[in-house]
């Protein structure tokens, strides 16, 4: 064996960073262990902890020392589906981005254009700009888009002459700078999140942003961070004195604006008699009882003469006699969540709008003064300047940072430009002017003010904190979205996939059983079947798997349940290697040679099917890495590094054994008594019944595709847009039940399907899909859990996914490329590798064979089998991963078919005799890496879950008619050509 120093050096070194690698993982899940074991079953309590040993030393190497922090960021990442967390997809809207581009212009034909390229292109393939332009030929034909964008703003850029190809150039060259300027927002809002491994990508040549965050359970408040615009503004406020007659006017104007009531009402609710104090303040502070609850008939009464007054509480106070007082400073009302719609209302009514001055804007707090009583406030904002605006915008801003006051309080420090200094200096100035009476500057966010301190002195320097209610959370949003700035156009999300943490939890349960109980039928497949030599084999296959997630772990690879899958896969698929050597040493020493030569025989003359059949399924992990996202991508990683890792063990690992052996001078055997002879001068003929085989696969596939256009696919909600919900009930329910109530919600009927066991439901909709608002989903929440509760009030939303139709659009595209792609490749690999078109063209028509059967099995079974059989990205994982196993099964016999022609006395032999005894060789080999492979998609059908039910499935029979096609489609077909 030649470069035997040099193997032993690289294995030694890859072990050494092996160990390396994984141990960070080993050390994070200790400091976890003992956090849970002081915490006693509080989270809050155990991330507390863990919080206060984030900095501190935990990992002690002697020549150096880790922190929690940085160990945490080493260990094995665990996908959403084994840790929970949230995948959203962000679009960033260019339409409104082309519309502050033009100043919001009226033209009718601008607008409908881009309301018609908005439109299409849920449905094209073409980019959103170009769309535009094609829209706005057709409705102006000799129209010109420069008038539109040749704006002060973009006087540099846009000239008033300049052709229509230019300002498309300029629109696109803005589209691309505004979704790179947006990731790079999101990546800095994201990074000081506190997410651990938290992954974000533009996805290349759309308007897309992709983030993965691990472990995240607060859905909204992850929206609220990657959606908010960051419209950052400084207001001047009135006092409430100054505006609660402007209050008083409000109310009294929308009672005379309501309806009359009825006269024995008004009598049964008479107002109160005001006390001999107070007047009408002490009447609009007693409508409440001693125990601060409404009467009935007061309630009523206030609600028809002071209906402004009755959803929301002045600032009223008690002066130093006992008086009611009006309350100073810029918070005008009080009013109870439940209430703020209502207030809203009356406020936004025409009559009201009326008689507010174009300088007063009253807005809401953005927290409740406690978290117990989800009271807000509401302030009242002084506009300034010709269009009564912000004294100052956000734009001034040139760093934040979450901070604590001299008390221990959470604030945001932030820093001006010199030009905010300036303006900011004024402004403090004039509001700390009147020592008696100082002012506060409002400090709004999105039209929510976050803090309305009062200011106590100028402050010349432009570094100024912001200080209110706030959480450490809070703060460090808050600072994060202002150092971040401001989206430069709105980004929405398009897609999101929730996972809860049971189902997460579970998922790493089962993930882990199917795992282990597949490697070990693996390990007694391979030494029972091979004896010594398989235990070999074994030794290299353990080897194989530690190198595997050592090299994980280096990397970062994100480990989801797919790619547990991935992983168990490859070790079946890794086996091939060994069993294609081990039949060579067979071979080898029944023609009488010795051990040493027959095992140096063996892996000289297996090498080149070695290398043919894991490069060509290497190449579709690569094209399925490309085309796929998410839990895919995290399945061909662990493929691709699988195939590199297992190779490594198979033909170095094993061979390093192997010599120490001989050296030892130990006996090797490959194979045991009922082994020994297996396959043995099997003279099986594969070519002269291949009509009955081509007759037997065109029924499954004549009548696949009339199923396929007849009854059609179930198609995943990835494929065809909407929303889905795994639920899991207290108790068994039936499938119609769940449909029903949620029909009389919707009012349109869900797909519902029993999912696992009979109290677990897949609840597909596309209701409301379109509509990407938050209103909008929190309507779609509220009408599911209302729906789901008319059945049982207990019941958990386990994981949710909700795909709009331009992605879903785009994903379908995507596979069907891949897949494509996929062909291409691997025939012009067979092409260059056979210089036979023979050959290529035989090893296509056996991948399109696999293919069209597990479509038509798809098809024919939905709905008879017990479980899902989605058409998704899952699946088409698995289509990929069955044109991998094939075309590996394909080029294997290709290959023994090449050296037996090449041989001497093959020459005179007919092409069916020399494929009958190229596949008769080879049986031996395709039996037993099939049955490993087999087996263990069996284990994963059977212990791996609902999730991967369909996958293992798709998979399971793809291997099935791979290795059918291998020896009855592929081969009889270069007999044909």
């Amino acid at each position: 064996m030649q470069g035997k120093g040099l193997i032993k050096f690289v294995a030694i070194a890859l072990t050494i960073g092996c160990i390396y690698s994984l141990s960070f993982s080993f050390v994070a899940k200790k400091v976890e262990k003992d956090a849970r074991e002081y915490a006693k079953g509080d989270p809050l309590k155990e991330k507390a902890y863990l919080d206060s040993i984030a900095t501190q030393p935990v990992y002690n190497l002697g020549f150096t020392k880790f922190t929690y922090q940085y160990v945490k960021e080493r260990e094995i990442p665990l996908g959403l589906d084994l840790e929970g967390g949230m995948n959203v997809t962000m679009e960033i809207s260019l339409t409104e981005l082309v519309k502050n581009l033009a100043n919001h212009n009226p033209d009718p034909a601008f607008n409908k254009a881009l309301a018609n390229a908005q439109a299409r292109l849920k449905s094209s393939q073409s980019d959103f700009i170009t769309l535009f332009g094609q829209e706005f030929d057709k409705l102006s034909p000799s129209g010109k888009l420069a008038p539109l964008f040749a704006t002060r703003e973009n006087a540099s850029l846009v000239k008033p002459d300049a052709s229509n190809s230019d300002v498309l150039n300029f629109l696109k060259t803005q589209a691309k700078s505004a979704v790179e300027r947006s990731f790079n927002i999101l990546r800095t809002r994201i990074d000081k999140f506190g997410v651990t491994s938290p992954n974000i990508q533009m996805q290349q040549g759309t308007n897309r942003i992709l983030i993965e965050l691990p472990g995240v359970s607060d859905a909204d408040r992850v929206r609220k961070l990657l959606q908010g615009s960051a419209q950052l503004e400084f207001w001047e406020t009135y006092d409430n004195t100054e505006i609660f007659s402007l209050l008083e006017n409000i109310n009294k104007t929308i009672a005379a604006t309501q309806v009359p009531a009825k006269d024995t009402t008004a009598k049964t609710a008479a107002p109160a008699a005001a006390p001999a104090t107070g007047g009408k303040l002490a009447q609009l502070g007693a409508k409440k009882d001693s125990a601060g609850k409404d009467t009935n008939a007061l309630a009523q009464s206030q609600a028809r003469q002071n209906p402004l007054f009755s959803v929301l509480n002045p600032n009223i106070g008690q002066g130093e006699n006992g008086q009611s007082v009006l309350g100073r400073g810029p918070v005008v009302g009080y009013a109870a969540q439940k209430d703020t719609a209502k207030v809203n209302a009356y406020l936004n009514s025409p009559a009201v709008k009326s008689i507010i001055p174009g300088n007063v804007k009253l807005a809401w707090g953005v927290k409740p003064v406690t978290a117990e009583s989800r009271v807000f406030e509401l302030y009242a904002l002084k506009g300034t300047g010709f269009n009564s605006s912000a004294t100052m915008s956000g734009d001034v801003i040139t760093d934040a940072r979450a901070d604590v006051d001299q008390r221990g309080n959470p604030e945001v420090v932030m820093m001006m430009n010199s030009e905010g200094a300036r303006q900011w200096r004024q402004v403090t100035a004039a509001a700390s002017a009147d020592a008696n009476n100082k002012k506060s500057i409002a400090i709004v966010l999105d039209n929510n003010v976050y803090s309305a301190p009062t200011v106590q002195n100028e402050i010349p320097n432009g570094v100024s904190s912001i200080t209110g209610k706030f959480t450490q959370n809070d703060t460090k949003d808050l600072a994060n979205v202002l150092k971040a700035g401001r989206l430069p156009a709105p980004a929405k999300i398009v897609s999101e996939y929730i996972v809860g943490p049971s189902l997460g939890l579970e998922s790493i349960n089962k993930g882990l059983v199917s795992s282990i109980v597949g490697v070990v039928i693996i390990l007694l497949f391979m030494g029972l079947y091979y004896s010594k030599g398989g235990w070999v084999a074994n030794a290299a296959l353990i080897v194989n798997l530690f190198f595997l997630m050592g090299v994980m772990a280096s990397l970062g690879a994100v480990l989801t349940l797919p790619g547990i899958a991935g992983i168990v896969l490859s070790l079946a698929m890794s086996v091939d290697a060994n069993v294609l050597i081990y039949e060579r040493v067979r071979e080898e020493l029944a023609e009488g040679k010795s051990l040493r030569i027959a095992i140096s025989e063996g892996y000289s003359k297996a090498m080149s099917s070695i290398l043919d059949s894991n490069i060509t399924t290497f190449l579709t992990g690569v094209i399925l890495y490309v085309f796929g996202s998410g839990p895919i991508q995290g399945f061909a990683t662990t493929l691709m590094l699988g195939i590199l890792t297992s190779l490594f063990s198979a033909i170095f690992i094993s061979r390093l054994i192997f010599e120490w052996m001989l050296t030892k001078q130990q006996s090797i055997s490959f194979s045991t008594k009922a082994t020994e002879n297996l396959f043995k001068d099997s003279k099986f003929d594969f070519i002269s019944g291949r009509k009955k085989f081509y007759l037997f696969s065109g029924i499954i596939i004549v009548a696949g595709l009339v199923s396929m256009f007849t009854r059609g696919f179930s198609l995943g909600v990835d494929f065809k847009g909407g929303r889905s919900f795994f639920v899991e009930f207290d108790k068994s329910v039936r499938v119609d039940e769940v449909r029903d109530v949620l029909v009389d919600e919707f009012g349109v009927a869900p797909e519902v399907k029993t999912y696992g066991s009979k109290n677990e439901v897949k609840i597909t909709t596309s209701y409301m899909i379109d509509n990407e608002s938050e209103k909008g989903e929190a309507l779609v929440n509220k009408k599911l859990s209302d729906g789901l509760s008319k059945i049982t009030p207990n019941f958990k939303i386990k994981d949710s996914q909700k795909v709009g139709p331009t992605i879903a659009n785009d994903i379908k595209i995507s596979a069907v490329y891949a897949v494509i792609f996929s062909i291409v490749v691997i025939f012009l690999y067979i092409l260059v590798r056979f210089r036979r078109w023979q050959f290529g063209v035989s090893a296509i028509v056996a991948l399109g064979h696999d293919v069209l059967v597990l479509l038509s099995l798809f098809s024919l079974l939905n709905g008879i089998v017990p479980f899902s059989l989605d058409i998704d990205q899952a699946f088409i994982a698995a289509i990929l991963t069955v044109m991998g196993y094939s075309i590996n099964d394909t080029v294997v016999v290709f290959d023994r078919v090449r050296e037996y022609v090449n041989q001497h006395h093959s020459k005179n032999e007919s092409m069916p005799t020399i494929i009958n005894n190229a596949l008769n060789s080879t049986l031996s080999r395709t039996v037993v890496t099939g049955l490993c492979t087999m087996a263990v998609l069996v284990i994963i059908f059977i212990f791996g879950g609902e999730i991967l039910r369909g996958f293992s499935f798709a998979m399971l029979i793809g291997v099935i008619f791979g290795t059918y096609s291998s020896l009855f489609v592929a081969t009889p077909f270069v007999v044909e050509l």
